[in-house]
């Protein structure tokens, strides 16, 4: 968030605010429809994903929110992720489990973020209905130099695909860890500085297009 007085201001701080003051439900509304309006005019195979925060489960109803967001921007729901935080309040409350599942029948993909941060992680993995699960960038930091982080990485992606989830690994910005992971195996897909920092919503458009170029050349190279 960008204050006109104060200048950027990270979610890690006013994220918590609006959380205390009862504003995250229109808050996160507020986005959701934003996002899924960006996207919508993105090529068709590119993906979004949305941060939930645990109190909208509580303060607003999230399948209507996605559904009504879905509608207005016209957006696949396959195109879109929604990314949960692991939370106490989350896993121990059916209600919530249930909510979890009417979203994935939409047809939106929902997946665990920060994996391995969390009080209970492994509850998680048998508790609620997950397509994905993204590992904390805290076990790629220096998976190319340690090799007990190493160790950690491909338990942790073990564990997670004996579930039948797809892993997902966060904070990459090193060719090396890039190493270690497909040394690893079992991922299917990384994220990090190491292929894009962020960008404002106009400029999405320009670097997704050489992506798609090589992509295509790709597809093109095995078919032939």
């Amino acid at each position: 968030w960008t204050h006109p007085t104060r200048g950027p201001i990270p979610p890690s701080e006013f994220i918590p605010i609006a959380e205390k003051a009862g504003l995250i439900g229109p808050l996160g509304d507020f986005v959701l429809l934003r996002a899924c309006t960006e996207a919508a005019q993105w090529p068709e195979n590119v993906r979004i994903s949305v941060n939930l925060s645990p109190l909208q489960f509580q303060q607003t109803d999230v399948v209507a929110s996605v559904s009504a967001a879905l509608a207005c921007s016209r957006l696949a729901p396959g195109r879109l992720d929604l990314e949960i935080t692991e939370s106490v309040e989350l896993a121990e409350n059916a209600a919530n489990r249930l909510t979890l599942a009417r979203l994935r029948a939409l047809g939106v993909g929902v997946s665990l973020d920060d994996f391995g941060m969390g009080y209970s992680s492994l509850s998680y993995l048998g508790s609620l209905p997950l397509d994905k699960v993204k590992v904390d960038k805290c076990f790629i930091d220096d998976a190319d130099s340690n090799p007990a982080a190493r160790t950690q990485l491909q338990a942790i992606v073990s564990l997670v695909s004996a579930f039948g989830m797809e892993v997902v690994v966060e904070g990459v910005a090193r060719v090396g860890q890039l190493e270690v992971i497909r040394d690893v195996g079992g991922v299917s897909a990384v994220q990090g500085y190491a292929f894009g920092t962020p960008v404002p919503p106009g400029m999405v458009g320009g670097y997704l297009a050489p992506l798609q170029a090589s992509l295509a050349t790709v597809l093109a190279t095995r078919k032939a």
